[in-house]
């Protein structure tokens, strides 16, 4: 009897411990759904207008499956611009590219940058940047 109530007792410990090492495994690269923003400039370039460079990582980025574009959108999902990208870029990770003549609502002084892949959408990292001289 004193056995079943120490190994009762232990029981979730142990079953918490295990849950714990197993959440943490890292996704093979093959398998992560989504490309992520590493980073974002953003620079005025008219009234309301506005140009980006965005660093986009995909590690598991092949020509079989890539992170096809990346979007500029409001914090409530109003999307302002998108730039698709045309190939892969297995041999250029982290990756940057631009997108130029982005019309924002005036007041708005935030937005979100979020990375696109072929296969699972819009997801992964996000990078909110502030809107110079706003």
């Amino acid at each position: 009897m004193y056995r079943i109530a120490l190994i009762l007792a232990f029981l979730p410990i142990v079953l918490l411990a295990a849950l714990s090492a197993w959440a943490q495994q890292p996704i093979p690269l093959a398998q992560q759904p989504f490309p992520g923003v590493l980073a974002a400039t953003v620079r005025p370039s008219g009234v309301d207008t506005f140009d980006f460079e965005v660093t986009v990582s995909s590690p598991y980025d092949t020509p079989q499956r890539y992170a096809d574009a990346f979007r500029v959108s409001s914090p409530d999902g109003t999307v302002f611009g998108e730039r698709m990208l045309l190939h892969d870029h297995q041999h250029e990770q982290p990756f940057t590219r631009a997108l130029y003549g982005v019309k924002i609502s005036p007041g708005l002084r935030k937005v979100v940058i979020q990375a696109h892949d072929q296969q699972f959408g819009y997801g992964g990292t996000s990078r909110e940047v502030t809107l110079p001289g706003r």
